[in-house]
């Protein structure tokens, strides 16, 4: 094995739009906008109220944005949220050479039959994280050799985008996404959860994480209302 690449998914907060007082003010645009010190102090009561009764329109007007790197599976969870807005790095469009990859923390220290494995995998050393690793390193060489020698036959474009098959499941590879309150809270909903994978629970645990620490909480009352706080 050389360089070792292995990181952990990743999630940065690149900025945010809105707060409790936007939404509050698109929800009363259908009377008056005008805030008065008796209207901020119903923000709380308004939002919750909204939440509760299906009102969601108003929860679109703030937007939270993330740079996120993650393994392709947590990836595809991603794609599936499809009011949400997601660009992402291409093996269509670049060679992916910095081959970074993700290891499962709880695969450390379960040992396979290694009677099973096929006999390049063997080693009784390896536990099922570095067997992985093993794989995952193999697949990253195959991939940038099949990418050198289609190119000469088949041009850059379809050598690239044909090479990627080489990559594996637990590739790491960066996304760009923004999410509405509304979307956001229907994204927590589903992935951090029990229910979810271990992975992309993470990530949106680290999502949450994040927008409650944005300074001056502006969209505590939303949280509050959507149940997504992690004390509770």
């Amino acid at each position: 094995m050389g360089e070792d690449k292995r990181v952990d998914n990743k999630v940065e907060l690149l900025g945010h739009y809105g707060s409790d007082e936007t939404i509050a003010c698109s929800a009363w645009t259908s009377t008056s906008r005008n805030l008065t010190d008796e209207k901020k102090a119903r923000i709380p009561r308004l939002i919750e109220m909204l939440w509760v009764n299906g009102h969601e329109t108003p929860f679109e007007k703030g937007m939270v944005h993330f740079l996120v790197d993650t393994e392709i599976a947590s990836h595809i969870h991603l794609l599936k949220h499809r009011i949400s807005s997601l660009n992402a790095e291409s093996a269509r469009y670049k060679e992916l050479k910095e081959d970074k990859y993700y290891l499962p923390e709880d695969w450390e220290g379960i040992y396979p039959n290694d009677n099973k494995l096929p006999s390049i995998m063997r080693n009784k050393a390896d536990d099922w994280s570095a067997t992985l690793a093993k794989y995952t390193e193999l697949g990253n060489q195959l991939y940038h050799q099949c990418v050198a020698d289609l190119e000469p036959v088949l041009g850059r474009k379809r050598a690239k985008e044909s090479a990627r098959f080489f990559k594996t499941y637990n590739s790491q590879i960066q996304a760009d996404i923004t999410f509405n309150m509304r979307s956001f809270a229907n994204f927590q909903k589903l992935r951090n959860s029990e229910h979810a994978q271990v992975e992309i629970r993470e990530v949106a645990a680290k999502m949450l994480e994040l927008v409650e620490g944005i300074e001056g909480n502006p969209f505590k009352c939303t949280l509050e209302a959507f149940k997504l706080t992690r004390e509770m």
